[in-house]
């Protein structure tokens, strides 16, 4: 299985997240700053990660290369999503910058997995809740850091059960 993990990250909270990730999935991991078309095209499946910055925006990286993910070619590509928010100071808009991900690449033909529960949380909006879930894996570094290791294991087995991936490979 050909794995991508393409973040975007200026604090390094989502980079080191990121990495923990690609680690997990035996996966290529990849700087949005540094990402071509092959980049997302060229996997079995993609992951993508995002803090949401400000009120609800994607990364700065993300918003000035934006265009690389329009750009791919993504029909029927299986995308997870992850990503970093704060659900206490910015309880309106805590991970959006999964749901503006979800929305693009869904809009590009792709098929999305790694949804997880909202269960746990405490914000009042996000436009990555779907149908009472999470399009992808939410993490919040400033309050709950202490559930991140679990969040990311359960998310990891989880990809890995959808993508017949062997659980040996998972070290979150």
């Amino acid at each position: 299985m050909n794995v991508t993990v393409i973040y975007g990250s200026e604090s390094g909270t989502t980079k080191a997240i990121a990495k923990r990730i690609a680690a997990g999935l035996q996966a290529k991991l990849v700087n949005i700053t540094a990402a071509n078309p092959a980049d997302f095209e060229q996997c079995d499946l993609l992951v993508l990660g995002s803090p949401t910055y400000g009120i609800g925006d994607l990364q700065t990286d993300w918003e000035d290369r934006i265009a690389s993910l329009h750009n791919a070619n993504l029909s029927g590509k299986q995308v997870a999503i992850f990503g970093t928010g704060d659900q206490a100071t910015y309880s309106d808009s805590f991970v959006d910058a999964i749901g503006i991900l979800h929305d693009i690449v869904v809009e590009k033909g792709a098929v999305i997995v790694g949804h997880t529960s909202t269960d746990g949380y405490d914000y009042t909006a996000s436009l990555a809740e779907r149908d009472g879930r999470f399009v992808g894996l939410a993490l919040d570094e400033d309050g709950q850091s202490s559930k991140t290791e679990k969040r990311i294991a359960a998310w990891l087995a989880q990809l890995a059960e959808t993508q017949s991936l062997p659980q040996a490979a998972l070290s979150a």
